[in-house]
């Protein structure tokens, strides 16, 4: 099963994001903490290619596939913007960056998924939850 939407780089995009993951979810029986946990960082994933990928440019988009692959949900977006380096991402638990009200996506992005993996050079996100078949019910 896959589910693929296009959207605008505008802000307004992620009450779309929203009301596709809800579908997604009822449809997929996805409920508790991986809902929440989905919800947030697929919202997350999605700001970031809007603001920091396509910088809010109206000509571009960004691509939101969401897939069930056996026990995983994978959530792939994917920008037009020029990439960015994400294996030099400043920690944001580090003293010098504790206080920083910004930075801090990546970051929660890898403690809400089972991975994170970047692909064209940070353009490509892919965001994989292990949802046990036991939770995937409601």
């Amino acid at each position: 099963m896959e589910k693929k939407i296009l959207l605008e780089s505008k802000t307004e995009s992620l009450n779309v994001v929203e009301k596709t993951i809800d579908e997604f979810a009822v449809k997929h029986k996805i409920a508790g903490k991986f809902y929440g946990n989905i919800q947030i960082a697929a919202f997350e994933i999605v700001q970031n290619s809007i603001r920091h990928g396509n910088k809010y440019d109206p000509q571009k988009i960004v691509e939101l596939r969401l897939k069930i692959e056996n026990d995983s949900l994978v959530i792939i977006t994917k920008d037009q913007g020029e990439g960015f380096d994400f294996n030099n991402v400043p920690d944001p638990t580090a003293p010098e960056n504790i206080e920083k009200t910004a930075g801090r996506g990546i970051f929660l992005l890898r403690n809400l998924a089972d991975s994170l993996i970047f692909h064209d050079n940070g353009r490509i996100s892919e965001l994989v939850f292990n949802i046990p078949n036991q939770v995937v019910q409601i």
